[in-house]
């Protein structure tokens, strides 16, 4: 249990340095009574023209114009929710604690919890589809799960061996990616159908992986270690990345253009690809777990304080 407790705590609550998961008395709000600025968000989506975040003890909250102001959906869960992921501007799923699966077909206003297995102490962190029906959900000790009819049900598969956690998915071509523990890089040629094993660069946790464009990958986790690759994966070089503040997150802003979001205030930006990256720190110093691009130009961060909202950053 203590183990299960540390990696998690560095998957997806490391960056809030124990906030999520202290002992403290949070007094019962109803719904419509919850501030976004008050809780931990550890990812956001598009769901269209909308934009959802969620986090911890199953907090949802949606903005229809550009993260100027947000309000709560209405969760089923009160486990902590570490992934988003939308098909369409209606159908998506949130992952988290408890194995906990969310699905919505409205958008990100209701949600129903398809799959849940708290007894198994494996948390998902990850999730993505491959279509609208072909869905993949990762996490804690090797936790690989998989839907072929839209969401709707989920079965267990193993796809490596030993039990190292899996962090993260993205996709890059016609290529899916996995990042985890221990410098784990997995990629998969047949959308899943079979995984293989990359060399890799690092022995320590990787917790993001994204597609940088064409065939540019960046990975990146633990002490600002971030690492670069050309070919697809096949080779990997540390890119210059100017911190030592642990990763958490990122984004792909355009072909070339990313993002990546980390303790301390960090984020990193990339425009050649994930060759290189310029530093910069926010004040005030909230960890960040993501970012996502307004429609304005403006960079909204998500972690320790909602969401931050920095001025231009996501122009070309």
């Amino acid at each position: 249990m203590s183990r299960l407790l540390g990696i998690v705590f560095c998957a997806s609550v490391f960056l809030a340095g124990g906030y999520a998961f202290s002992p403290r008395s949070i007094p019962q709000f109803p719904a419509t009574g919850l501030r976004v600025d008050t809780v931990l968000l550890l990812d956001a989506a598009r769901a269209g023209a909308r934009l959802v975040a969620a986090g911890e003890r199953g907090r949802i909250f949606l903005s229809d114009d550009e993260g100027a102001g947000w309000r709560p959906a209405k969760s089923p869960t009160e486990a902590t929710l570490t992934a988003l992921y939308f098909v369409d501007a209606r159908r998506g799923w949130a992952v988290g604690h408890d194995a906990v699966i969310l699905r919505s077909t409205d958008g990100g206003e209701s949600w129903q919890q398809v799959h849940s297995a708290p007894e198994e102490q494996r948390p998902l962190l990850d999730i993505r589809f491959l279509g609208a029906e072909h869905g993949i959900a990762i996490g804690a000790y090797g936790a690989y799960l998989e839907s072929r009819d839209g969401g709707r049900t989920w079965a267990a598969r193993r796809i490596a061996e030993g039990d190292r956690h899996f962090n993260a998915l993205a996709a890059a071509g016609d290529r899916q990616y996995i990042a985890g523990e221990s410098g784990t890089l997995l990629s998969s040629e047949d959308r899943g159908a079979q995984w293989v094993a990359l060399a890799s660069p690092y022995k320590g946790s990787l917790f993001g992986i994204l597609g940088a464009g064409g065939s540019d990958l960046v990975a990146f986790g633990l002490r600002g270690n971030v690492f670069h690759s050309a070919n697809q994966g096949r080779d990997w070089r540390a890119a210059e990345s100017t911190t030592q503040a642990s990763l958490m997150g990122g984004r792909a802003l355009a072909p070339g253009t990313a993002v990546l979001a980390g303790q301390d205030g960090t984020l990193l930006v990339t425009r050649d690809g994930g060759r290189s990256f310029t530093l910069h720190r926010h004040a005030g110093g909230s960890a960040f777990a993501t970012v996502a691009p307004a429609a304005n130009g403006d960079l909204l961060a998500f972690g320790e304080r909602g969401v931050t909202r920095i001025p231009g950053m996501a122009r070309p």
